[in-house]
């Protein structure tokens, strides 16, 4: 451990959706294989206070760390590229921002002083910053947009001062640009980075390192032209251009030294990085030694972003079983009892995640009753666990009305309902009720849960208590427990305190488990995760 942490600040320019949360998190991964701490914030500069009320049409996928904070996707990338474990302090956005100022402002701590963005603003994302990166060597800090948005100003301005009062040795600025080819001319145009450089600079900030994006490799004239009118060294340009998998990407940053030349910068002596596990993981991923077809039942197949955390997981638990995981997205609400076989006729596993409201229930049920009755391996996650606990109340149970109250307030059998109070980690007893705010009906982030010893779930944990992640407001009914168990549904895992149902089996399935938390946000490509290797391992060993 390093007497000071050491900042990393990584902007973006041209356009967003460029991969600064891959650059942030390879770039971390480099560190870590060198043996420094590290850790990774993403600042947004969106109003929202955070992601967990956005549409996922809109911002992707809500991520969830251990402590229940509902963060920006990008965290995900951060967790399974670096064995950290973010929390509320690595994310934050300027909404949270102005209500801490605004909040700070009513209480008069600013003692009747006029609040600007500067410096009360900047102020209070310098503190995020600094808390974020205690007590690590190194802090990794994103910017969310592109410079040169009005939204993104008071962040950029708040980096600008960080440098200015940190000896230069604390801190490197890595920009990423684009820098497109043009098909119609056959050239590399490099002018979209000269002018997101120049549009940086007029900021304050000169970058110390150009990280590339492109469809291809960077020619070695481009990268000098692009060094000769940035003012930045010829070796620090570097291309980051499009592979066959992101988890190459550590490897190519590393080929190029951006690691050694961000070290040199910060005056930080290390180890040679260690890069082992990350070419076992792009092997296995690109020379497969067989092929998985999961279909992928969901109500926002739109957007892949949607389930980013759910897609990597299958994915990672094809490379932790040399499987090639082809994922068939099937819209939810396109299914119905009479077509189900048709639209899963090809399907070797099927798969239903976690989502909100009533649209594509009906279609989802039916998935899991084909799995069911088919022997096909099933994975139900959040609303796919309480989906099974319908289907099979309404199908093996025979109380053909069953809902969820979610879905139908008046329903004659309530097998899924609106949990009032519950304990947490601690032995905390935490409320809701229907009336709260969105994110306060929610049972968020990191529980334990109690592992049945005869289950499959022990066999691939091993272990008898596991803590995983909540994103939820719904739980099954206990009432309905004894009768689902007596007629062949097994309770394999509960809460702490015994009163929730956390994770279903059927033992004379083939593979059919269903869980109430989610196991995609623990996942990463090194180890894979428990459940997604067991899952992917059912649809290529016979029973």
């Amino acid at each position: 451990m390093m007497a000071n942490t050491k900042y990393i600040f990584i902007t973006g320019g041209v356009v967003s959706s460029l991969g600064k949360g891959i650059a942030a998190a390879s770039i971390g991964a480099l560190f870590e294989s060198r043996g420094l701490s590290v850790s990774l914030i993403k600042v947004d500069p969106y109003i929202n206070v955070d992601p967990g009320t956005m549409s996922p049409f809109q911002h992707g996928e809500v991520f969830v760390t251990e402590d229940g904070t509902e963060t920006d996707l990008d965290l995900g990338h951060y967790e399974r590229f670096v064995r950290f474990k973010a929390s509320k302090k690595n994310n934050f956005t300027a909404g949270k921002v102005y209500e801490t100022v605004i909040r700070n402002e009513r209480k008069g701590k600013y003692l009747g002083g006029t609040v600007q963005v500067i410096p009360h603003i900047t102020n209070e994302i310098k503190k995020r910053i600094k808390q974020g990166g205690l007590n690590k060597d190194i802090a990794i800090v994103e910017v969310g947009g592109t410079v040169g948005d009005i939204e993104s100003q008071p962040f950029v301005e708040a980096l600008r001062q960080m440098a200015l009062e940190l000896p230069s040795s604390s801190w490197a600025f890595v920009h990423l640009t684009l820098v497109p080819f043009i098909n119609a001319s056959g050239e590399l145009k490099t002018k979209p980075t000269q002018h997101s450089v120049k549009e940086l600079r007029s900021l304050g900030i000169g970058p110390d390192v150009l990280v590339c994006r492109s469809e291809q490799e960077l020619p070695k004239e481009e990268k000098r032209k692009i060094a000769l009118f940035c003012s930045v060294p010829k070796d620090n340009v570097i291309s980051m251009h499009d592979v066959d998998t992101v988890y190459s990407i550590p490897i190519l940053l590393n080929k190029q030294k951006v690691d050694e030349i961000i070290l040199k910068k910060l005056k930080v002596k290390t180890k040679k990085p260690n890069l082992n596990d990350w070419k076992r993981v792009v092997k296995s991923k690109l020379l497969p030694e067989k092929e998985v077809n999961v279909s992928f039942v969901g109500k926002y197949t739109e957007l892949k972003d949607s389930y980013k955390s759910i897609n990597e997981a299958l994915e990672h638990a094809g490379i932790q079983n040399k499987a090639k995981v082809n994922i068939n997205f099937v819209e939810a609400e396109e299914i119905t009892s009479k077509n189900v076989k048709k639209i899963l006729k090809n399907a070797d596993a099927i798969l239903v995640p976690g989502g909100f409201g009533e649209r594509g229930v009906e279609g989802m049920i039916s998935a899991c009753k084909f799995a069911r009755e088919n022997n096909i391996p099933y994975l139900g996650i959040c609303l796919g666990m309480q989906v099974a606990i319908i289907e099979y109340a309404r199908n093996v149970l025979k109380l053909k009305a069953a809902n969820s109250t979610e879905f139908d307030p008046t329903t004659k059998f309530p097998v899924i309902g609106l949990i009032t109070e519950w304990n947490d980690m601690s032995g905390k007893k935490e409320k809701r009720h229907k009336n709260s705010d969105l994110g306060g009906t929610m049972r968020l982030g990191g529980q334990i849960c109690k592992l049945k010893k005869s289950s499959n779930s022990h066999k691939m944990y091993k272990t008898n208590k596991i803590v995983e992640r909540h994103r939820h407001r719904y739980e099954v009914n206990p009432k309905y427990k004894d009768q689902m168990i007596k007629m062949g549904l097994d309770v394999v895992g509960t809460s702490i305190d015994d009163k929730l149902v956390e994770m279903i089996e059927i033992p004379k399935h083939k593979w059919f488990l269903a869980c109430q938390f989610h196991p995609e946000f623990t996942s990463n490509p090194r180890d894979g995760h428990p459940i997604f290797n067991s899952y992917i391992k059912s649809t290529i060993t016979k029973k």
